[in-house]
């Protein structure tokens, strides 16, 4: 047997810094250990602060899903003083979110994940030169037209939000801007583009097509579009059989109404679903540089342990639901919601599993845009009056491109005395547990195949990739 150990990291194309130290047996990853190696401290800038403060302040944790922190945060507020939004100013809330959702998962398909395949360790594949022609950085045909759509589809973003990122329109009431008859018509013609966009270059073809899919025989028989090329790759790489993880999804639920999520929330368990329990969340400090007991995000604290002790390897906690590591994301999402083709998934569980997930969900969520505007009443009141109590504890429960976002606040005297967060990527990054149990990257990086004298594994890259890893997000 030959053993060697490699230090992978920081990742290109990936938000904020990442360490990943590999122990590597017979060409394969035996285990793996994530590290988070920046701490940034927002949880402790809020404390002292106003209430209202983290709707200018938690934003800034990241630049890609600004709206998602910006809505969770709206949420929390709205929790700790018992009210909630106007029903109009939701679908609105709900309308900018989802746009910065798709736009995320435009962004990671076209200039984080698929330029991999445009790598000379690939030149001798069949699909190699047009690769090259639609995924080489910042020449390639396909990201070209990604980043064009997305910038006409942010234009829904300054209308309705003034600007992106960090718009301060989603506030516990509801929405700061009431759009107009006209407006309306405006919003409707920015995603007919963005339709149009998706129907000739991702998918090739009409998105309902693609979000009726209901089986991985539909979807290896579809050929058209940049779907259509990764789906080829894909079989041609075997996509489908790495990165597995351990079968465990969770959502909170995207896209919050009076009458539920848009996208469901639940958990899935190797085959069997449940209803969300928020209360069973504990943060396991076991293997990170952090100080305090294993509690509930509303009890407990970040306190950085400058000493940065020895049996510890990163800043990320490593939050687990009734003591489990749990994956979320798109692909979760999906499984959650029930959708056919992302149960058929599910089984999978791999990279290929967590792409397509995403184009799933770009099919879906465009569909939910055009229905959403749709049904938006010029003439009704987008914002409620909601005042923030002297003392009050609320939590904010959303859904980013990546995954589960929680915000855990508590208000003292009309001060900040707690705000913890928890990211999609601190859920899938996480170190281990005091159980030992590794956290769903480390999990899905067992068994990776790394290839004579590679330092910077390919097949590493691609799982860790699938995620789509925000580590400015994980430590906050």
């Amino acid at each position: 047997m030959t053993e060697t150990s490699l230090l992978v990291g920081p990742f290109n194309r990936v938000e904020g810094d990442l360490e990943i130290k590999l122990d590597i047996a017979d060409g394969q990853v035996r285990s793996a250990y994530v590290n988070s190696p920046m701490f940034r401290g927002f949880e402790r800038i809020l404390l002292g602060k106003a209430p209202f403060d983290v709707l200018t302040i938690t934003p800034r944790i990241c630049g890609i899903c600004s709206i998602s922190q910006s809505a969770a945060a709206a949420r929390a507020l709205a929790s700790a003083a018992g009210g909630r939004p106007e029903p109009e100013g939701e679908k609105v809330a709900a309308l900018l979110h989802a746009i910065e959702n798709i736009s995320d998962h435009i962004t990671h398909f076209n200039l984080f994940f698929m330029p991999d395949f445009t790598r000379p360790v690939y030149a001798d594949r069949a699909w190699h030169t047009e690769a090259l022609e639609r995924f080489t950085a910042q020449k390639g045909s396909s990201l070209r037209a990604a980043i064009e759509a997305r910038s006409k589809l942010l234009h829904i973003v300054g209308l309705l939000g003034g600007k992106w990122p960090h718009t301060l329109a989603i506030q516990p009431g509801g929405v700061t801007r009431a759009p107009s008859v006209r407006d309306k018509i405006r919003i409707a013609a920015d995603l007919r583009e963005f339709r149009k966009y998706l129907e000739t270059t991702l998918f090739g073809a009409p998105v309902e097509t693609f979000a009726a899919l209901s089986s991985v025989d539909e979807l290896d028989r579809w050929a058209t579009g940049d779907a259509g090329f990764f789906l080829r790759l894909s079989a041609s790489l075997g996509l489908d059989r790495m990165g597995q993880g351990q079968g465990r999804y969770m959502s909170f639920g995207a896209y919050p109404m009076a009458s539920g999520p848009l996208f469901a929330a639940g958990t899935w368990d190797n085959g069997n679903f449940s209803e969300l329990d928020v209360s069973a969340i504990r943060e396991d400090l076991s293997h990170a540089w952090m100080l305090g007991d294993n509690l509930h995000p509303a009890e407990g604290q970040t306190l950085p342990d400058e000493a940065m002790r020895e049996d510890a390897y990163s800043w990320c906690k490593a939050p687990r639901l009734a003591g489990k590591p749990v994956e979320t994301g798109a692909l979760a999402r999906q499984i959650i919601d029930r959708h056919p083709l992302a149960l058929a998934l599910a089984a999978e569980g791999g990279v290929r599993a967590r792409i397509a997930g995403r184009l799933l969900e770009v099919a879906r969520t465009q569909i939910l845009l055009e229905e959403l505007v749709g049904s938006i009443r010029p003439e009704a009141r987008f914002m409620a009056q909601v005042a923030m109590p002297d003392f009050g504890e609320g939590v904010g429960l959303v859904e980013a491109a990546r995954g589960s976002l929680g915000h855990w606040i508590t208000i003292e005297r009309g001060q900040i005395a707690s705000y913890q967060i928890i990211a999609p990527t601190t859920w899938n990054f996480s170190p281990r547990d005091t159980a030992g149990t590794e956290g769903p990257v480390e999990a899905a990086l067992k068994g990776a195949k790394v290839l004579d004298a590679e330092e910077n594994p390919i097949s590493v890259q691609h799982i860790v990739r699938s995620f789509d890893p925000c580590m400015v997000c994980t430590v906050h």
